[in-house]
């Protein structure tokens, strides 16, 4: 899909000679077309260092697809990564991993309706890696070998990926998308394909698509990194000119979404469906065409002007005591057809009250159309794109290379403008002023249509939920034009949200740590901070504050009561201030602030910039000292949350997790479920939970705070001194305890039956309590980054019996010592025995010769990649930072986190395994309700006498 009015910055300039000035393309950005019409862009950039990031971009997809082809647009984009050239077979993913390239995690690629793109990062630390990844563009580009073998094995894998979108929501899509995609070549070129397509299509077919649309005439090459853009422009010319298009080019038509004199309606339910949903579309009269001059690109800003208000209006109703829906939004942009921009609106509703829903999405669009609206909130959506602009252009220095080249390969697909970021923001601060109040309203008025319009109400299939007919769809427009609708009111917006005060803190003792760059400094009230000055991003500020001690020190019957409260407590607002009218306080501002009581610790967690901590430190300060108590806004989020989570039992996914964390919680009275649902609520106290959230925050001294980021330390100072140094404390310490309620361990097979569709999921863990040792926890941990090689190698490349899967493991020492391995994979439930059998024989190779030198080698090189790039990354060093205060782990660790991994031995990953994965296994198994062969019956089958469950 194309941007939705991503760019923000416009300016309208009229040049001297009077004609409308062209958008500027950023000149740091090397850009050409090969003889043989391939685009290349090319920009140095050092974030992150000794990396470079690829795209390949394809101006092909589905919907270019003859009937015979449906679904080869994206089995071509698998082939790709089995078998090339230079990288025969299943050799590119091979190699690719020996440099630190993960598969899938870095390594990926995606195929949609228009376009295939193809994404690699490769790090440069080692000579001839550039010149690798230059050569698997290549490769991607013209040298798919395609061999028969290679194609008919590749079948089974995404036919397991088809497999996985099985389900109500396709069920449902499958009956709204001729309406919605209306007598349009999209409704029929789903990139996913036909099942009997996949199963039956001649290798020749695939190699006529190949043939015809992966061409140098459209195609663009990306690369982005910490490079030399003159060599790599070289290289690009050398090795990519050669290629020739075909003498007789196949036409790369476009196609459009028809507009329609009437209005469509599809209402459609399923009993497995999860939510309850409704969209319309109001599709733009004119075909879509990309901005080119400021002129266009000025009129962009002032539709996101307008829908920026609009939905905080919406937002205002969200945040209201009696929400008219769980959530809700409109803009005006992309559809799936890139020719046709649409207004659209979406709301997420309770059951059977979709309708109701569309009529509040439509009555504040009317609104707006008829009162337009006020100078307030014009000022307050100015100041959020401004805001957002200027952090974008305050770390213009330290955008990451994914972001950049993602950017220009819209600018190949879609012609999206690219002038840069520093253009933006100087044209978008000097155009801003100029909008008004005329324009913005009259954009509401050209949106809003009463043609081309395609309403689609989904939800789940119930005996007591009557869904809305057409007609009732349609008299709904008709009576949101007649409404007595008033003008919107504005709010009183809020002058201070800490009240002015004076603050007697100190600093009463100051450390600092060379090795970490930090600097702690305890507080005259006992809080501890701790910060650390980076460079990472020019304007990022990070922060957590952490209390030891959760819900673990509340008594079981309480925990049950306030566990799935404490989310709700901040809907209720802080300093007698509601939350819409914080939001719109903080509209305009960089700033994030989120309490919450956690298993073990209490805290809160955000982030700010420079410009913005002083109302960061003032939020904080809030929510310690004057969170509101308001019954009816906990009521409110009661009723959104189950508007989201009542159905999901009809899942079998989450069904599958739910019945089995019950199942290995059986004998820990303190759990009740993943989420709450209907029962959960209603044993829920608000004011229990309100009351040991004051309680608890009320003691600023059992907190440790941290900051991370470019801080500048004399005006942190004055905000620490003034908010966390006056924080009311009571002196008293507390630590997390030990419930002493443990997990179920042994040997079990259990087998779970929920859903029609053919889909089953396997999980095959290994845990239970061990005393806790760094060097095996680092071991598990690698052997589940190897696991995953083989599982993906055996399971998928080898059986083509599953689209993807992995293993984890890992040791934890709060609040007990305890060991974890598991391993997880969907598939057909046909397959569900014999993959069973191959995973754990994997696993059991492991136990007996451990694992292979070069798939130890493999996870090496992808850590060293990850850990390089972490190191500068202003979060994982927040992290690292307060485990410490947790865990009492080594505080050192983020500094000397290689070195160890580079000390791993394939016998120390054997050891591990076969202390760990040779008892206590637990193989759970997700099957379909009915008619299959293999299907066991629901039952738990003990191998071994004792659970080892201990209270």
């Amino acid at each position: 899909m194309k941007k939705i009015l991503s760019s923000f910055a416009v300016v309208f300039l009229i040049s001297a000679n009077g004609f409308a000035q062209n958008i500027p393309v950023d000149a740091s950005v090397k850009m050409g077309t090969l003889p043989n019409g391939m685009k290349y862009y090319i920009k140095k950039n050092t974030l992150p260092e000794k990396k470079v990031d690829f795209r390949l971009a394809i101006n092909a997809g589905s919907i270019l697809e003859d009937e015979n082809q449906r679904g080869l647009a994206h089995f071509m984009e698998h082939m790709n990564f089995n078998g090339t050239k230079n990288f025969p077979d299943n050799k590119l993913v091979d190699f690719l991993q020996s440099i630190g390239v993960k598969f899938g995690q870095h390594l990926n690629a995606y195929t949609s309706f228009d376009e295939t793109v193809y994404m690699l990062p490769v790090p440069l630390d080692k000579p001839g890696n550039l010149d690798a990844g230059l050569k698997v563009m290549e490769d991607w580009a013209f040298n798919a070998t395609l061999s028969d073998e290679q194609i008919n094995k590749e079948r089974g894998v995404v036919l397991e990926e088809l497999r996985l979108g099985l389900g109500a929501d396709k069920r449902m899509q499958d009956k709204y998308l001729p309406k919605l995609l209306y007598k349009s070549q999209y409704a029929e070129r789903l990139p996913i394909g036909k099942k009997e397509v996949l199963e039956n299509f001649k290798p020749d077919v695939i190699r006529k698509f190949h043939q015809d649309w992966y061409r140098p005439d459209l195609m663009a090459i990306v690369v982005v990194g910490d490079i030399n853009v003159d060599e790599v422009e070289k290289k690009i010319k050398d090795n990519f000119s050669k290629y020739k298009n075909p003498a007789k080019p196949r036409e790369r038509k476009s196609f459009d979404l028809p507009n329609h004199k009437e209005t469509l309606v599809a209402v459609e339910t399923d009993p497995d469906a999860t939510n309850s949903m409704v969209q319309f579309t109001m599709k733009d009269t004119e075909a879509y065409k990309p901005d080119v001059t400021v002129e266009q690109y000025n009129q962009s800003l002032v539709e996101n002007i307008s829908s920026t208000m609009l939905n905080n209006r919406l937002r205002e109703l969200i945040n209201s005591n009696n929400p008219p829906f769980t959530f809700g939004s409109v803009y005006h942009g992309g559809t799936y057809a890139r020719t046709k921009e649409a207004f659209q609106g979406y709301a997420m509703t309770k059951d059977g009250n979709q309708l109701n829903g569309l009529k509040v999405l439509l009555e504040e669009v009317e609104r707006a159309k008829r009162f337009g609206f006020t100078q307030t909130e014009l000022d307050r959506a100015k100041s959020q794109i401004l805001s957002n602009m200027e952090r974008s252009y305050n770390n213009r220095d330290k955008t990451e290379s994914s972001m950049l080249v993602d950017e220009y390969v819209r600018s190949f697909l879609e012609q999206e403008p690219m002038p840069g970021i520093a253009w933006e923001y100087e044209d978008t601060k000097k155009f801003l002023p100029s909008v008004t109040l005329a324009q913005t309203n009259d954009v509401i008025k050209k949106m809003v249509k009463d043609d081309s319009r395609v309403v689609v109400i989904t939800g789940p299939k119930k005996d007591n939920v009557t869904m809305p007919s057409e007609a009732m769809v349609l008299k709904t427009f008709e009576e949101v034009k007649m409404a007595d609708l008033k003008p919107y009111e504005e709010k009183a917006t809020i002058k201070n949200l800490v009240k002015p005060f004076k603050s007697e803190g100190k600093i009463a003792k100051t450390e600092t740590d060379e090795k970490l760059g930090t600097t702690t400094w305890t507080l005259s009230n006992g809080a501890k901070v701790t910060f650390k000055k980076t460079d990472f991003k020019d304007d990022e500020i990070l922060f957590t504050a952490r209390s030891l001690g959760g819900s673990s020190l509340i008594s079981d019957a309480d925990y049950n009561k306030t566990q799935f409260a404490y989310p709700a407590l901040t809907e209720a607002g802080v300093n007698g201030f509601s939350k819409s009218e914080l939001t719109n306080y903080l509209a305009g501002k960089q700033v994030s602030a989120n309490p919450s009581v956690g298993p073990l610790t209490e805290g809160i967690s955000g982030r700010t910039t420079q410009k913005d901590l002083g109302t960061a430190m003032e939020l904080v300060h809030a929510y310690f000292t004057g969170l509101n108590y308001n019954p009816d806004a906990f009521n409110a989020y009661k009723e959104k949350q189950s508007a989201m989570l009542n159905n999901l039992t009809s899942n079998p996914q989450f069904y599958f997790s739910n019945e089995h964390a019950k199942f290995m919680n059986q004998k820990n009275p303190r759990f009740i479920g993943i989420v709450p649902l209907e029962k959960e609520w209603a044993n829920t106290d608000y004011k229990k939970a309100y009351d040991i959230y004051k309680e608890k925050f009320a003691n600023a001294g059992n907190f440790q705070f941290y900051f991370v980021g470019n801080i500048d330390e004399a005006k942190f100072k004055d905000e620490v001194l003034q908010y966390i140094a006056s924080l009311p404390s009571t002196g008293k310490a507390t630590a997390f305890k030990d419930t002493g309620y443990r997990q179920l361990t042994g040997d079990y097979t259990k087998v779970y039956k929920k859903g029609k569709d053919p889909k089953s999921m396997v999980t095959i863990a290994y845990s239970g309590e061990a005393p806790y040792n760094e060097k095996e926890a680092l071991a598990l941990s690698a052997l589940g980054e190897v696991a995953t090689i083989k599982v993906i190698e055996k399971l998928r490349e080898d059986e083509s019996g599953i689209y993807g899967g992995g293993a984890r493991g890992g040791m934890s020492k709060v609040p007990y010592s305890t060991y974890n391995f598991s391993l997880q994979f969907p598939c057909g439930p046909e397959n569900t025995e014999k993959l069973t059998k191959s995973a754990i024989a994997e696993i059991q190779k492991l136990i007996d010769k451990g694992p292979e030198q070069k798939d130890l080698d493999k996870y090496k090189e992808g850590e060293y990649n990850d850990n390089k790039t972490q190191l500068k990354d202003n979060g994982y060093w927040m992290n690292a930072l307060a485990k410490n205060q947790l865990d009492g782990s080594d505080k050192y660790d983020i500094l000397n986190y290689q070195e160890k991994v580079k000390a791993l031995t394939v016998k120390d990953l054997q050891d591990v395994a076969k202390k760990y994965l040779t008892k206590n296994r637990i193989v759970a198994t997700l099957m379909p309700e009915d008619g299959w062969e293999n299907a066991k019956k629901d039952e738990t089958k003990p191998a071994v006498s004792k659970s080892g469950v201990s209270n």
